[in-house]
């Protein structure tokens, strides 16, 4: 366990700062599924979350040095924001009472693309790593 401490605390900081990001800025970034502005924003914020992701990881991997530390970063760090993300979902009225039902749903399209994100880039941090 003493071996994904590391991992779990910074899977907690990327969770929370994701979270407070849109309970910050969701209203203004959000929008209802179908329309054009979804698609645009979603692609907008798919592009922001990557370039974050890809920046994290290679911090993390500073920190860790261990050998695959980028997919113990990846997997531990999906871990943790899914099992959080099942609450705050859960509890949105509370977390984000802002937010609409729509945007809600707008939220979580963004939220499981953002996983698949958070699960890919860090292999290919891996896999770029075992190649230098």
């Amino acid at each position: 366990m003493k071996g994904y401490l590391l991992a779990i605390l910074w899977g907690l900081v990327v969770w929370f700062f994701a979270i407070l990001f849109f309970v910050i800025f969701g209203k203004q970034v959000l929008f209802t599924p179908g329309s054009h502005l979804f698609i645009v924003s979603t692609v907008i914020l798919l592009a922001g979350t990557a370039i974050l992701l890809l920046v994290i990881t290679f911090l993390y991997v500073m920190f860790d040095r261990s050998e695959n530390s980028a997919l113990k970063f990846g997997v531990i760090g999906t871990i943790v924001g899914l099992i959080l993300d099942t609450f705050s979902l859960a509890n949105h009225r509370f977390i984000f009472p802002q937010l609409s039902e729509s945007q809600i749903i707008a939220f979580t399209v963004w939220m499981s693309f953002a996983y698949a994100l958070y699960l890919i880039i860090p292999v290919l941090v891996n896999e770029q790593r075992r190649k230098v």
